[in-house]
């Protein structure tokens, strides 16, 4: 049985879970970020529309629950 098709999907598969990963951290520090900076409604609102996130979850970002 060949498998080196099969292990070079699965390191390009687990490469890109761990890019995935790391986008989406950095997506999280930089919406705290936005979020101290123009704290409220106006500024909750505005990354939710950016990310697609829900409201809840932004708000969430600040208690530490993102």
């Amino acid at each position: 049985m060949d498998t080196a098709k099969l292990e070079l999907a699965v390191q390009r598969y687990r490469e890109a879970e761990e890019a995935l990963e790391a986008a989406h951290a950095d997506v999280r520090a930089e919406a705290v970020a936005a979020l101290r900076e123009a704290p409220g409604q106006e500024g909750e609102a505005e990354i939710a529309r950016i990310t697609g996130w829900t409201p809840e979850f932004v708000l969430g970002l600040l208690n530490g629950r993102g």
